[in-house]
């Protein structure tokens, strides 16, 4: 072999040599890529080919009323899931789930599609809710069903029905949104506070989940449990509403839309918090059909609304407490001022009615708050203005949110000359003073913040922020955190003005001509104010019988109240849409709470008719 022969036997051999250290150096690059720089990552796939981890929902918190009574608990709530990783045919399994189910295979479909962008690792929630015949037919063909587990989730026992609903709220599966804020603390299948209590609290009923550990085989069936961690359970609240009161509330609303409100006056505890009509809280387990969403979402009493901090109403003749403190505490009027009611008054060439159309006669504050005198109250609105009346009726709390701790609650109006400047482009009128002085024109309140004003008058001018939890309890039954009275603002004006009103407003229960008449008790001195809040003006429909007025156009009927008298511990107020009188259609509602509150037992509340 010559040199040549030999140099050119040597570059190939180099060649050959070069290759396959090159070979080596990639096989080497690659098992440090895979083994070290990315082995933690395929272990822990590895890892979850062989051991499955299993989420354990907590038990959520239960409800209490002030008495300790449990208004809302768990039960158990079924759910069908899959893991689809663990199907070696997919399609079969859909067509069998799609019978088993009683759906259409293309429900199904649509479940899977909802989930394509969630981890491989999660289960797809294919049905909630399941019925027991079903639960025991896939416990049993299990091995037949490879991927597919029931989900034991803790759902809502309501043990007095639609009571409080919406002050409770309701569960519903947590939604993409949802679940795109909460993060890894929610799976797809879990059940999220929409609304009310179950909402706002959230994070304290919920509690915590648990982890379990499993090790299971290529299909997915479980073969040993590995390590569990047990779930921790949500915070129990106790609210200060009375499950019995609220329902006397309830059954006399039944029917009707409206709301009613009953609070403590010298701490802000709200004891009723109701509206009507009611949600329908079953209807929300599992999820609410679209045909029964419609049909609350068109229901023309709109039970959707919660009318206690939602519905915005002239407040009516209960608005006469903002203008005759407003009077007494401008030295616009003296408790013995008197105004001539001849049943109807002129103001440049209109002419403004009383309600009795004979008119009062002589009328002094007591006689006006007593019999609810339109003719005093436009007089005394003349002589103030829209401006004071609107400073003394945003300290009593109207025209501003509450601060009860629920979402979307409405602020309410009250007008000034400035608000309808900015508003309307327009200069204030007198007639519109007069029409606000009596609870019309631009005025709107809620029933909470009417409440809210009746509780400061009766305890002398102090406004307590309303309140419906007593305190927060965790597992051990430990208070958390107690009820603390939270004071917002005072009234404007002294002690003596607010006496010589509630004096006025006993007179409107106990004295003979009195408005509120029908809320008089034997034992219990009460005092309340009367309110009609006219919805329209139309003069066609001003004398007939409520049943011969369009129900939409009848006016909403008031009536809030405080006792004792002498040292007043609560505050009431109902409101009925379209119920006219307040003395007949609010009243009574009171009374029945009153009797109930102070003698243990509730007066008869009025019927339909």
């Amino acid at each position: 072999m010559d040199e040549s022969e030999l140099q050119a036997l040597k570059r190939r051999t180099n060649i050959v040599i070069f290759i396959i250290l090159a070979l080596f150096g990639i096989l080497v690059v690659r098992l440090w890529f895979l083994q070290i720089l990315r082995g933690s990552q395929y272990l822990k796939m590895s890892e979850n080919n062989r051991i499955r981890l299993q989420w354990l929902p907590a038990p959520r918190g239960n409800i209490l009323d002030r008495n300790g009574r449990p208004l809302i608990v768990n039960r158990p709530y079924f759910n069908v899931t899959w893991n689809k990783e663990d199907a070696p045919d997919p399609e079969l399994i859909i067509r069998k789930m799609a019978a088993i189910l009683k759906v259409n295979v293309s429900e199904i479909l649509k479940r899977i599609r909802e989930a394509a962008d969630y981890p491989r690792h999660l289960p797809i929630l294919l049905k909630e809710d399941i019925d027991w015949p079903t639960l025991v037919y896939i416990e049993n063909h299990q091995y037949e069903l490879p991927g597919i587990h029931i989900e034991t989730l803790p759902s809502r026992k309501y043990n007095f029905g639609n009571l409080a609903s919406h002050l409770v709220g309701y569960l519903g599966r947590i939604n993409e949104k949802e679940l795109k804020k909460f993060g890894d603390s929610y799976l797809p299948s879990d059940q999220i506070g929409k609304m009310g209590i179950e909402r706002i609290y959230e994070k304290l009923l919920r509690g915590e989940k648990g982890r379990r550990y499993v090790e299971v085989d290529v299909h997915g069936f479980e073969q040993r449990e590995i390590m569990e961690q047990a779930p921790l359970p949500g915070k129990d609240l106790k609210l200060t509403i009375d499950i019995d009161l609220q329902q006397t509330a309830e059954r006399a609303l039944r029917g009707k839309a409206g709301a009613v409100v009953m609070m403590e006056v010298n701490s802000g505890k709200l004891l009723v918090l109701a509206s009507s009509p009611p949600l329908q809280l079953q209807e929300f387990i599992g999820g609410i059909s679209s045909k029964n969403w419609k049909a609350m979402l068109n229901d023309p009493l709109k039970p959707f609304i919660n009318k206690t901090i939602q519905g915005q109403y002239p407040p009516g003749s209960t608005y006469k407490i903002v203008t005759a403190l407003t009077g007494l505490s401008e030295g616009a009027i003296t408790p013995d001022t008197i105004f001539n009611c001849a049943g109807s008054m002129l103001l440049y060439g209109r002419r403004y009615h009383c309600w009795k159309r004979s008119g009062h006669g002589a009328v002094n504050l007591k006689k006006a708050l007593r019999e609810s005198c339109d003719i005093y109250f436009y007089h005394v609105g003349l002589k103030v203005g829209v401006n004071n009346l609107a400073k003394y009726a945003i300290s009593l709390g109207l025209g501003h949110k509450t601060g009860i701790n629920m979402p979307n609650e409405k602020p309410g109006l009250v007008p000034t000359k400035s608000w309808k400047r900015r508003r309307y482009k327009q200069e204030w009128q007198e007639g519109e003073t007069m029409s606000v002085a009596l609870g019309q024109g631009f005025n709107l309140v809620t029933p909470l913040q009417i409440c809210e004003m009746t509780a400061a008058l009766a305890n002398g001018g102090t406004r307590y922020r309303p309140q419906f939890v007593e305190s927060i309890i965790d597992a051990d039954g430990k208070i958390v955190k107690p009820f603390r009275p939270i004071i917002d603002g005072h009234a404007m004006g002294s002690k003596h003005s607010l006496a010589l009103i509630r004096a006025g407003l006993v007179a409107a229960v106990n004295e003979k001509h009195g408005t509120g008449r029908i809320a008089r008790m034997k034992s219990i001195i009460v005092g309340g104010k009367t309110g009609t809040a006219q919805v329209v003006r139309l003069a066609q429909y001003r004398h007939l019988p409520a049943k011969d007025i369009p129900y939409k156009y009848r006016d909403h009927a008031w009536f809030t109240c405080f006792a004792p008298a002498g040292k007043p511990q609560i505050a009431i107020t109902v409101l009925v849409e379209h119920g006219r009188h307040g003395g007949s259609e609010a009243a009574p509602i009171a009374k029945a709470l009153l009797e109930q509150y102070f003698n243990g037992k509730a007066a008869k509340p009025p019927t339909d008719k």
